[in-house]
């Protein structure tokens, strides 16, 4: 809560399942993490059961990014550009409850042609949707995952020179170091943290009172 990024756990599956991440958050919870605010997260096999059962006052806003990639990736290079600039009318909407509303004109126009699209984003809208309730300062911290994607890239630095571990345990050790070295340049607080901060106390005064 003081506004600094920090790796809470380094975690190796062989498979993404609800078992899996419920094993992860038990994990974090054992060792001490009391309360999640809000998640952040990929449209991951098995995460959304794994979130409700592990903390069910938790908010979780599923990656506006990751959702569009995942939604143009068939689109024909000729219509590209414009279905994407009808996804956007979506999630730059000042509001959920227009957002849904340019979501179903969306349907609409494209359904006969894409719609696995709107199947998509109506399936998951729920999750989608979160970064509505929080003021401009907090969406643009949550409306993606972006922030762990750049991490990934400098956790690969310490992996991709090596074309085999021994064992899992000298991956783990090679990881830990390379996020104890990451994490030495999270020097600044996050931009604005200060009005972050004060709405959150706000907005999130139950929760943060449990921790």
């Amino acid at each position: 809560m003081d506004g600094m990024k920090e790796v809470l756990g380094i975690y190796i599956g062989s498979v993404e399942s609800s078992k899996y991440w419920v094993s992860v958050m038990n994990d974090l919870k054992t060792r001490g993490l009391q309360n999640v605010l809000i998640f952040c997260t990929d449209n991951l096999n098995g995460l959304d059961s794994a979130i409700s059962a592990c903390f069910p006052e938790a908010d979780h806003q599923k990656c506006i990014v990751h959702q569009i990639r995942n939604s143009v990736k068939h689109v024909s290079y000729k219509g590209l550009k414009e279905v994407c600039n009808d996804l956007k009318t979506i999630y730059k909407s000042p509001n959920a409850e227009i957002g849904f509303a340019n979501l179903e004109e969306f349907c609409e126009k494209w359904d006969k042609k894409y719609d696995y699209i709107g199947k998509s984003w109506v399936k998951n809208w729920e999750e989608l949707s979160t970064f509505w309730q929080y003021p401009e300062e907090i969406r643009k911290l949550i409306y993606t995952t972006n922030p762990i994607e750049s991490f990934n890239r400098c956790i690969r630095k310490y992996t991709k020179n090596k074309p085999s571990f021994p064992g899992e345990d000298s991956l783990m050790k090679s990881l830990f170091l390379g996020v104890k070295n990451i994490e030495k340049k999270w020097k600044t607080k996050i931009k604005d943290w200060g009005i972050i901060y004060s709405q959150l106390l706000i907005l999130s005064d139950h929760k943060l009172n449990k921790i």
